[in-house]
């Protein structure tokens, strides 16, 4: 979680999310860093907007409620599995770092 917090503040200063800011933060905070962990999360946010992914985020539980309806839940859908092409996508990019750690479960593992 350490990894993705360290992407937030880099983020929210407006540093470039990169291998060596990254590293840099972690280190900072006193974290032991995984080189792998560190390319994994760099490579899966390259494409990413985490500002409007906060965003989204944030709004999720207020539309999720009371207003749970079937356009509700077909987004929900539809979202799940952008989300899960984009991991998918992010593991074949990573396919180096999964033949050092066979046991790994792709991104999830950054995440503890």
């Amino acid at each position: 979680m350490e990894y993705v917090y360290a992407a937030l503040i880099l983020n929210e200063t407006d540093e470039e999310i990169n291998e060596d800011n990254l590293t840099n933060v972690l280190d900072a905070a006193g974290v032991d860093v995984e080189e792998s962990r560190v390319k994994a999360l760099v490579a899966a946010l390259e494409d990413v907007d985490i500002d409007d992914a906060v965003s989204e985020a944030a709004a999720v539980p207020a539309a999720g409620g009371a207003a749970a309806g079937g356009a509700a839940a077909d987004e929900g859908a539809a979202d799940e599995e952008a989300d899960e092409a984009d991991e998918a996508e992010a593991e074949e990019e990573d396919d180096d770092d999964d033949d050092e750690d066979a046991g790994g479960e792709g991104l999830g593992e950054l995440f503890g």
